[in-house]
């Protein structure tokens, strides 16, 4: 039986509006490329998470979890199954969380507390009116809050681990579990959540209170550098390729003469050879072949090998 007729019959309590079947991914991945998902739904609180949850494990449905789709690639082929967004969206505010006595303090300790559908530069906007300062350097990334923390999402020398105090996650049977900064196991570009089925539904961020002026400054300044020496006019998932231990990719992937280097209309950026970009019409099978060709040409050149930032989802 297809899965609309599973759905049907099931009768799950998730607004219809908010199921779609055959769905190109490219209307959701910020790449613009990608074959379409057997079905997409959105989900918009922890009750519609759970029931999806369990109607794929009885009807034993592959599914996929997305955020705002800005670090993955889909392949041309798509998603069979089930193709999971959270739009699960909360912002609270909690002042001085640990001493209540201290609220006259010119600086003060916040928690604020993010549903894991927040975007990244919403969320900068909210803190930004509330005068809370600590996140400006991560506004720009383009995601959601729970996809973030699970790639330990950063900028500017500042990542999510530098900010967060827990995150709330919900496992494939449905528990839910609260894990704290050390249970997440940070890495670069890397925590738990990749070896772990686990899904982000919450986070609890540590700020503080600071000058609506100053903090306003400083994600300018930091707009204004992403736009300078990043193409974020072009559609792409970010950075495709991690940073190595020793070396600066971007710095390699230049120095091999492959900015410009374009399959198709997937091309290595002129502003930032770490990036792909997606010049109008490109496929993500070109992109795909364009990634393999910098890491061939990279070995060639540097003998270093380069691996993804980005996740590679879909039938191949």
């Amino acid at each position: 039986m297809e899965i609309k007729s599973l759905l049907e019959k099931a009768n799950l309590k998730i607004p219809k509006e908010n199921i779609k079947y055959n769905e190109p991914m490219k209307k959701h991945i910020s790449f613009k490329v990608g074959g379409i998902a057997d079905c997409y739904i959105k989900i918009e609180n922890i009750s519609e998470l759970k029931q999806i949850l369990k109607f794929s494990k009885e009807n034993k449905i592959p599914f996929f979890i997305i955020g705002n789709g800005s670090n993955i690639l889909v392949t041309d082929k798509g998603i069979r199954g089930i193709v999971i967004q959270i739009k699960i969206n909360k912002f609270e505010i909690i002042k001085n969380p640990n001493n209540k006595n201290k609220q006259n303090e010119k600086n003060q300790d916040v928690q604020v507390i993010i549903g894991a559908g927040n975007k990244m530069a919403e969320i900068a906007q909210k803190l930004l009116k509330e005068n809370i300062t600590g996140f400006e350097e991560l506004a720009g990334i383009p995601g959601t809050i729970g996809g973030a923390i699970k790639m330990n999402a950063g900028a500017y020398k500042k990542e999510i681990k530098d900010i967060l105090e827990s995150a709330t996650v919900i496992d494939y049977e449905g528990n839910i579990i609260k894990l704290n900064n050390q249970d997440l196991k940070f890495e670069y570009r890397k925590s738990i959540l990749f070896q772990k089925k686990y899904i982000v539904i919450e986070a609890e961020l540590n700020l503080r209170t600071g000058k609506q002026d100053n903090i306003k400054t400083k994600m300018e300044e930091y707009k204004k550098n992403r736009f300078e020496k990043q193409p974020i006019e072009y559609p792409s998932a970010g950075s495709t390729f991690k940073r190595g231990e020793n070396f600066i990719t971007a710095k390699l992937i230049d120095e091999a003469g492959l900015k410009g280097y374009s399959i198709g209309d997937a091309q290595v950026s002129n502003k930032h050879a770490g990036f792909i970009i997606n010049k109008g019409n490109a496929t993500a099978q070109e992109i795909l072949e364009l990634i393999e060709y910098v890491k061939k040409k990279v070995y060639e050149t540097s003998k270093e090998k380069i691996s993804l930032e980005i996740e590679i989802v879909g039938e191949r």
